[in-house]
């Protein structure tokens, strides 16, 4: 099953099972039923809690807060992730705070789907990763959509705790295929389960067991499938085996499933989409140099876009996003 089939298969899950869910967005009623098509069908069947909104993120958003606070979980879709900035105060200053400012009295889990990044040439302000503007902010959850590991189980962990969330989609993930991590979809790979503190596991992908691997990869969204891609080539090709760790959750960022890994790699790449600098793998490279200060082989190598505007130009979007070789040469380096 394709992942956009299989998240809309999980949000038509959720409300059968919850009357408490409620979904908003632009244009996710039928006969649209999303700009990605994931709502379709969802509306007809759900017309009192499948909502299309005005254009208005802010207005979504602070909806959203509103049916929190009186006991809904509602699911908002912002149809971009260059969007997410409209909304950016109601996530910051009201629904990530208000468990905090009323001692826990009152909650406000909203979950915000967004689809993100590049690679379809929708140019500047529909084709950016902005997940690291949300990294840091207090009692926020940044989840990421994978192919490897079921929707359904991400979002009913979701709905069992009362944190709001951002829910982060690549855009290049709808049309694949989901790969079960417990199963036979790839028998040449090794997958894993790492179960941390988070609630939510880690996906480890490797062509070999973790003891003969000489690199660690920290990867999530389509980031992780295009690092999957390039460790298997460059296992086949170069005898460079690497260990894959794909998070669900990337903030707060559960750092057993990471540490057990470097603990026996001594070497770590991270993979992002977003902007180079003051982002996700600056984080994690200080963090885990802090915690392996001494042990590491090499300093931690980090792939990310480049600081700049993304071009329409599909030749030029390629030159600015990080693509599978950009991953294996600096799995390269860091296996040196």
């Amino acid at each position: 099953m394709i992942f956009s089939r299989a998240l809309g298969n999980t949000l038509r899950a959720l409300l059968e099972r919850d009357p408490r869910v409620i979904l908003l967005g632009e244009d996710i009623a039928d006969p649209y039923g999303g700009a990605f098509k994931v709502t379709r069908g969802l509306s007809t069947d759900f017309p009192d809690r499948v909502r299309t909104t005005p254009v208005s993120e802010a207005a979504i958003t602070g909806i959203a807060a509103g049916l929190a606070l009186e006991g809904f979980r509602p699911i908002v879709e912002v149809m971009f992730c260059d969007f997410t900035t409209l909304c950016f105060d109601q996530v910051l200053n009201h629904i990530a705070k208000y468990g905090a400012m009323y001692d826990h009295q009152v909650e406000c889990p909203v979950i915000l789907r967004t689809p993100a990044g590049g690679g379809r040439g929708y140019g500047p302000t529909h084709s950016q990763s902005l997940e690291k503007h949300f990294l840091g902010i207090p009692h926020l959850r940044v989840v990421a959509a994978s192919l490897y590991l079921d929707p359904l189980t991400v979002f009913s962990q979701l709905l069992s705790q009362s944190e709001p969330v951002l829910y982060v989609e690549h855009k290049l993930l709808y049309p694949l295929s989901m790969v079960d991590a417990g199963g036979d979809d790839s028998p040449e790979l090794l997958f894993g389960l790492d179960s941390g503190e988070c609630g939510l596991p880690t996906v480890t992908i490797s062509a070999v067991p973790r003891r003969e691997c000489t690199v660690t990869v920290f990867a999530y969204g389509y980031g992780a499938v295009q690092a999957a891609n390039a460790a298997w080539d460059l296992a086949i090709e170069e005898e460079i085996f690497a260990e894959i760790l794909v998070p669900a959750q990337i903030a707060p960022v559960d750092w057993g499933p990471l540490e057990r890994s470097v603990a026996v790699t001594r070497s770590l790449v991270t993979v992002e989409e977003g902007t180079a600098g003051w982002g996700w793998g600056s984080e994690v490279a200080a963090q885990v140099s802090r915690r392996f200060f001494g042990s590491l082989r090499r300093p931690v190598e980090s792939v990310a876009s480049a600081r700049d505007v993304i071009p329409a130009a599909r030749h030029l979007e390629q030159q600015r996003i990080p693509g599978a070789e950009a991953i294996a040469q600096a799995i390269r380096e860091a296996a040196r």
